[in-house]
């Protein structure tokens, strides 16, 4: 039995470094084909605490999830929202602590451009969340529109609740009695020209620390995140 663990933000695979940068604890799909080939066909277990991220990485972890040969059972230990709620769904079995928390809701999306960058931007949103709700209605057995419904909702559920709707299998530790709670938080997403301008910092960072060390001043961490906000404003 293996454990993989599925923590922080979904993110694809280009952006690791970025969001690792800025302190946060990520998951990609490289991360998860390296765990899965490790482990080699064994049963696993997915250990998630996850407010979602990214779809398309999403997608390709639950792609990986739903084509690996062992048995996976997924162990929701704090939070599976949005992406990280199918990623989930693509084990054979999901259980929830006592205290963990699953969220679904409709997709999001940043976008700029003319009026028919819109309208195709629009048309993309309905049709993820189209698949989305095929998605939960398939596992779950629920109508599509109480799914449907459920997602306009930005709907939590604790981890009796989800296995009332038949979005989880089992409670871990039934029979501790511990309460349910809820810690949300959101999910930041970077700009392009954000993005550029940290890959830009990482990289100076990166040459200032190949230097020799005579030639190196202590940075003030207080001075660097100051800058790292500015450029994440412009």
């Amino acid at each position: 039995m293996t454990t993989v663990p599925i923590k922080g933000i979904i993110v694809p695979n280009n952006l690791g470094d970025i969001y690792s940068f800025l302190g946060y604890e990520v998951a990609s799909p490289n991360q998860l084909n390296e765990a899965l080939s490790n482990a080699n066909g064994q049963d696993v277990i997915l250990e998630i605490n996850s407010p979602g991220g990214y779809i398309d990485a999403g997608s390709e972890m639950y792609t990986a999830l739903k084509k690996y040969p062992g048995n996976v059972t997924a162990q929701v230990v704090g939070q599976a929202c949005s992406a990280a709620s199918w990623i989930a769904l693509a084990a054979d079995k999901v259980e929830m602590s006592p205290t963990a928390q699953m969220m679904i809701h409709r997709v999001s999306v940043g976008v700029e451009g003319n009026v028919d960058d819109l309208t195709s931007a629009l048309q993309s949103l309905d049709s993820m969340d189209q698949t989305y709700v095929d998605l939960y209605s398939k596992r779950t057995g629920l109508d599509k529109q109480e799914i449907y419904r459920m997602m306009c909702a930005t709907t939590w559920m604790n981890a009796k609740q989800a296995v009332d709707k038949g979005f989880a299998d089992s409670i871990m530790f039934e029979n501790d009695q511990a309460p349910a709670v809820v810690n949300a938080y959101g999910v930041p997403v970077l700009s392009s020209g954000a993005i550029n301008k940290i890959k830009t910092l990482i990289h100076e960072k990166s040459d200032d620390d190949s230097k020799p060390i005579e030639n190196k001043q202590d940075t003030d961490k207080g001075q660097v995140k100051k800058d790292l906000s500015l450029l994440l404003w412009q």
